[in-house]
């Protein structure tokens, strides 16, 4: 809680994942990848309840263990084509009433407690419904195009741009998939946890960003967590 106002945390993980199986209870340097983001939140000074939702017994199982409140979502709710959306509302449905939601994607081991609490700060220092995490791009949109078919790179960059250094360019930045806060009721109308108006940035730096969706993402994973316990 604070300044009066209770936050939900919800962890989404559905069991199937066609790129990384079975990667929110994969083995990340000592503990299950979703057990990090339950401990980040169940640490922070501000969540009055984690709560995971899954249609995966076993991701259940886990979560229990490392002492989040679980739900069992529908089949229904947990297809490929099922939106982050329908699975936030079904457990919205199936718990006590909360003034905000925290979504906090399992996906996102890096994330720290810190940077849940600093984020739900920012929300009454910006005065706002929502507060979305992103980071700085690592390389420019500005480099980047579509290609048609004949590979052909005409156009391919805009004339403002040429002969320019990256340093120079604009700085853009991404969502990072790591945080997302929202009055429950602003989210509950309009179906969405980015919402158009009064709807604030928290900034992340890149390494804490790390968004695991495939082999690679967790083995760069492990090796940002051993690098920053290195140093």
């Amino acid at each position: 809680m604070l300044n009066e106002k209770t936050f939900l945390a919800i962890i989404p993980a559905r069991g199937g994942s066609k790129r990384l199986p079975r990667k929110n209870i994969l083995n990340l340097a000592g503990k299950p990848l979703i057990a990090w983001t339950i401990e980040a939140a169940l640490q922070s000074k501000y969540i009055d309840k984690v709560l995971v939702t899954s249609d995966d017994d076993e991701i259940l199982k886990v979560s229990n263990s490392y002492g989040a409140s679980t739900i069992k979502r529908p089949m229904h709710l947990s297809q490929d084509n099922s939106t982050s959306f329908e699975a936030i509302n079904h457990a919205i449905e199936n718990t006590e009433e909360f003034d905000y939601i925290v979504l906090l994607q399992p996906t996102s081991p890096l994330r720290t407690n810190g940077h849940i609490d600093e984020a739900i700060q920012l929300i009454f220092q910006k005065n706002s419904d929502a507060i979305i995490s992103v980071t700085e791009m690592e390389h420019s949109p500005l480099w980047a195009n579509t290609l048609p078919e004949n590979k052909s790179l005409k156009d391919f960059l805009k004339e403002e741009i040429f002969n320019k250094r990256s340093q120079d360019l604009e700085t853009y930045f991404r969502l990072n998939g790591a945080i997302y806060i929202c009055k429950t009721e602003e989210l509950l109308y309009t179906g969405s946890v980015f919402l158009k108006n009064n709807c604030y940035a928290y900034q992340m730096n890149n390494i804490d960003s790390v968004d695991i969706d495939t082999e690679m993402d967790f083995k760069w994973a492990e090796f940002l967590y051993g690098t920053k316990n290195d140093s």
